[in-house]
């Protein structure tokens, strides 16, 4: 039986008109590289909500049944990948989601753990994107907004017989036109998708 790759973005959101991990995820979907030839693979972008992720979430998981869950999300203060190795018990009460609603609290799971981790094989995903030539590292804080939030919920359905593995990566902001007087170009689209290729191979050969 082929296995299935949830592979997953967001939308656009405050502060991000353009969010990069939209159309990464659909070019991901359409591969027909060989480590994709015989891989069912499933794409999804989120809202930008709270309620998208609580309401598709378990959804998109109980229907597909995914062997690995990847998921992307943007952070545009970063100019590298990065690959999460946990998610945080931490919401921030300070930034709305695209619809304009905030938590109700500080943590995502009252008297919880402070951090759950991610089944993620974070060295190998991060040699496989540094392997595309994009700059990569491991990250131990998915910050406190949607992202995180989706990390924290995956990880809980992960810890509840869920995918072999889940992870989450965030992406910088891709250059969308020609950049003039930088020492280091920011990366573009194509980077991204280079690089999401060679960590979906690295993701499916992760052993049951």
């Amino acid at each position: 039986m082929a296995a299935t790759i949830l592979i997953t973005g967001f939308g656009p959101f405050p502060g991000a008109p353009y969010n990069p991990t939209e159309p990464l995820v659909a070019a991901l979907a359409r591969r027909r590289a060989a480590p994709f030839a015989h891989v069912r693979r499933v794409a999804h972008v989120f809202r930008v909500s709270y309620e998208a992720v609580d309401c598709e979430l378990p959804a998109l998981l109980a229907r597909e049944k995914p062997d690995v869950l990847l998921m992307f999300g943007l952070a545009v203060r970063t100019r590298h990948m990065r690959i999460e190795t946990r998610a945080r018990n931490a919401c921030s009460r300070r930034l709305p989601d695209a619809g304009g609603q905030v938590p109700v609290g500080v943590t995502i799971v009252p008297h919880a753990p402070a951090t759950l981790p991610l089944r993620a094989s974070g060295q190998r995903l991060v040699a496989a994107a540094q392997s595309a030539g994009v700059p990569a590292a491991l990250s131990h804080d998915a910050g406190r907004y949607l992202c995180n939030y989706l990390c924290w919920r995956a990880a809980e359905a992960g810890n509840n017989s869920g995918p072999r593995l889940t992870a989450f990566i965030h992406v910088p902001l891709v250059r969308r036109g020609r950049v003039v007087g930088s020492r280091r170009p920011p990366l573009t689209l194509d980077d991204l998708i280079r690089a999401g290729e060679a960590i979906v191979e690295a993701a499916l050969a992760v052993p049951r």
